[in-house]
C-alpha cells in the first residue's frame, strides 16, 4: 500500500490502520508517489489531493492514462464536506474516497469493499465474454474487420489521445446503435444486415473528417468522438436516414444517439462511452427524439451507482439487506399456498429499492452473492415455521442469469437444504427468459438438473420476451409465471385477455402450474377466475410482508383449517 500526503501524522495514522495487513511505503508528493509506484509492486494508493509539487488530481490523472498503472485501485483523501473534489474525483477514475478527520472502522471497510470489488470482476467478464470474442481476437488491428473503421480499443486510445493532444477544444462523445437490428438480420439475409453496417461506417467515416473519429464498438454500436463546434446533430441524423434509405430495403432502419459533452479530457474514454451510451438508452426504441445528451440527472444516477457499489460489501456484512414475502393465493384452496421472497435494502440513509441496485449488481457480478444470501435467508424462514410446528408454504426465489456462470450453483442450493434440513421442494427457483436466450443449452442442462434433484423450477415474467413458445417447447419447467402486463391490460385489451386464457389453458395441457402476478383489482380477479387460473399473487390479496407478519399469516391459516 502507497499513502502519499505531505503531512506526515496524516501518514503515521493510516500506517497504524493497516501495517498488519498490508506492506506500507509512503510518499510525501506526487512526485515522489510516481517514482514508488514505478519501483514497487503498489497493490493500492492512498493519496491526498491537495500536496506540493504535484497534487492528487495530477497523480490519478496520470495512473489512469497509463496502461501499466491504471488497473491499480486508488482512494483519494478530502477534507470533510469537499463534495466537489470527491465528485470530480471519482469522475477521474478514484475508486473511492476517505475524509478527515479519519473515522478507523469506515476507513478501513472503505479500503476493503475497494480490494473486493475485484472479486466480482471475473463474473462481469464471464458475463461479457461471448460478446467480447471477436473484439478480443482482434485486440491488436486497429481496424473492423467488417466495416474498415476503427475498432472499440483504437477508438479508446486514438479518442484518448486527440482530445488531450486539444483539450482547449470542447469535444463530444456520440454513441449511436439500430433500434432492432436483430429485425433486419431476422427478415433479410445476413449480408443485407452487413450491408447496413458498412453502410452506416462509410456515412460516419466521411461525417467525422480530419477532425473527428470513429469506430464500430461492436454489433450494430458505433462511437464518434468530434470537436463539439462541429458537431450537428440533426445533419448527422438525418444524413444516416437518406444514406441507409438509398439501399432499397424495405424495412425502416432508425439509429439512435447519445451524446456525451466532454468536460475533461483526462477521463478514459470507455467512461464517456458508458455515459453517452447510458443518454441513449433513455430514448432507445422510441420513435422521437433521436437523440439525446447527457446530463446532470444522468450524473446523479451514475454518482448514486457509484454509492450502491462503494457500500454493497459492507451492507451484505452488516445484514442491511433483508427479505420480504409476497404470499400466492390459491383461489381453489382459499388461503396462501406459496410466496416469493423479494430483497430489500435499509440503507441507513432511507430504504433502496430493488429497481434501483439489482441493475448494478447484475452488471459488476455482485448479484451472485445477494442471490445466495437470499436463498439462505428463504431457507431460515422455511426452518423456522417447522421448528414453531407450522407446517410451510414453498418459497420462490429468483436465479439471476449469472449464477449459471457458477459451477458450484446446484451444490451450493443442495448444501443449503441439507443444512436447514429442507426438503427442495420448499425452495422454487424462479429463472427468466434472458438467461435462456443467452445460452439455451446450458440453462436446459441446469434446469434437467435442478428438477432432477427435486427443485421445481418457475419460469418468470413468461410472454415478455421473444422467443416465449419457443423456450416452452425446449424448457421443462413446472411452473408459469404470467407477466403483470398481461394482467394490467385484460379489461382494457380483449387482445390481451385472450392471449392470458391461451397460456393458462397450454400450462394445463402441458401439466404446468400458472400463476398470475400483478393482480390489484376485482375485475381482474374475477377474469382469472373465468378462465382458470387457479394461483394468483398481487396487491389485491397482499403487499410483500416482512417474515414475521408472514409466519403469523400462515399460522393463522392453519389454525382456521
Amino acid at each position: 500500500m502507497l499513502i502519499v500526503d505531505d503531512v506526515e501524522i496524516n501518514r503515521v495514522v493510516l500506517t497504524q490502520f493497516f501495517q498488519d495487513d498490508y506492506e506500507i511505503i509512503e510518499a510525501e508528493n506526487g512526485q515522489e508517489a510516481l517514482q514508488a509506484i514505478a519501483e514497487n509492486k503498489v497493490g493500492i494508493v492512498l493519496v491526498d489531493l491537495v500536496m506540493p509539487v504535484m497534487d492528487g488530481f495530477q497523480v490519478l490523472a496520470f495512473m489512469k492514462q497509463n496502461s501499466q498503472y491504471a488497473g491499480i485501485p486508488v482512494v483519494v483523501m478530502t477534507a470533510n464536506n469537499d463534495g466537489d473534489s470527491e465528485a470530480r474525483a471519482m469522475e477521474m477514475g478514484a475508486a473511492d474516497f476517505i475524509t478527515k478527520p479519519y473515522n478507523p472502522t469506515i476507513v478501513r471497510c472503505r479500503i476493503r469493499n475497494v480490494m473486493a470489488r475485484e472479486e466480482n470482476e471475473w463474473r462481469r467478464a464471464a458475463q461479457a465474454a461471448q460478446n467480447r470474442q471477436l473484439a478480443e481476437m482482434h485486440q491488436y488491428v486497429e481496424r473492423d474487420a467488417l466495416t474498415g473503421i476503427y475498432n472499440r480499443e483504437a477508438f479508446y486510445r486514438k479518442a484518448s489521445e486527440r482530445m488531450q493532444a486539444h483539450y482547449q477544444i470542447e469535444h463530444s462523445i456520440v454513441y449511436m446503435d439500430i433500434s432492432c437490428f436483430k429485425v433486419v438480420n431476422d427478415l433479410f439475409r445476413i449480408e443485407t444486415g452487413n450491408l447496413v453496417l458498412k453502410t452506416a461506417a462509410y456515412y460516419l467515416d466521411i461525417f467525422a473528417g480530419e477532425d473527428g473519429i470513429c469506430a464500430r464498438i461492436e454489433a450494430d454500436h458505433f462511437a464518434l468522438c468530434m470537436p463539439s463546434a462541429k458537431l450537428d446533430m440533426d445533419k448527422l441524423i438525418a444524413g444516416l436516414d437518406s444514406t441507409i434509405q438509398s439501399l432499397g430495403i424495405s424495412h425502416n432502419v432508425l439509429f439512435y444517439a447519445g451524446v456525451y459533452p466532454v468536460d475533461n479530457a483526462f477521463l478514459p474514454v470507455d467512461q464517456m462511452c458508458d455515459r453517452a451510451h447510458m443518454a441513449l438508452n433513455r430514448i432507445k426504441g422510441k420513435y422521437m427524439p433521436r437523440y439525446i445528451f447527457y446530463d446532470k440527472a444522468m450524473r446523479d444516477q451514475m454518482i448514486e451507482e457509484q454509492m450502491i457499489v462503494r457500500n454493497m460489501e459492507y451492507a451484505l456484512e452488516q445484514r442491511q439487506f433483508f427479505i420480504q414475502l409476497q404470499p400466492v393465493y390459491g383461489l381453489q384452496e382459499k388461503r396462501v399456498i406459496a410466496a416469493e421472497a423479494l430483497v430489500r435494502w435499509n440503507y441507513p440513509k432511507g430504504m433502496i429499492m430493488p429497481g434501483k441496485f439489482i441493475p448494478v449488481f447484475e452488471k459488476n457480478g455482485f448479484i451472485v452473492r445477494l442471490d445466495r444470501f437470499v436463498w439462505e435467508e428463504a431457507c431460515r424462514v422455511l426452518r423456522s415455521q417447522l421448528d414453531a410446528g407450522i407446517k410451510p408454504v414453498p418459497i420462490s426465489v429468483n436465479v439471476s442469469r449469472l449464477n449459471f456462470f457458477s459451477q458450484d450453483l446446484l451444490a451450493f442450493l443442495q448444501g443449503l437444504v441439507k443444512k436447514y434440513e429442507l426438503h427442495p421442494k420448499l425452495l422454487k427457483l424462479e429463472i427468466t427468459e434472458s438467461a435462456y436466450m443467452e445460452n439455451p443449452h446450458q440453462l436446459m442442462a441446469i434446469v434437467r438438473a435442478f428438477r432432477g434433484n427435486g427443485f421445481p423450477v418457475m419460469m418468470d415474467d413468461f410472454g415478455s420476451g421473444f422467443s416465449s413458445l419457443s423456450m416452452l417447447k425446449d424448457l421443462p419447467v413446472d411452473v408459469l409465471k404470467i407477466d403483470m402486463a398481461f394482467v394490467q391490460e385484460v379489461d382494457k385489451s380483449s387482445r390481451a385477455g385472450a392471449i392470458m386464457e391461451t397460456i393458462v389453458e397450454l400450462g394445463k395441457r402441458l401439466n404446468m402450474d400458472v400463476v398470475v402476478e400483478g393482480v390489484e383489482t376485482r375485475e381482474q380477479l374475477e377474469f382469472l377466475e373465468r378462465i382458470g387460473c387457479l394461483e394468483v399473487q398481487g396487491y389485491y390479496f397482499s403487499k410483500p410482508l416482512d417474515v414475521d407478519t408472514f409466519k403469523g399469516l400462515i399460522a393463522r391459516s392453519q389454525d382456521f383449517d
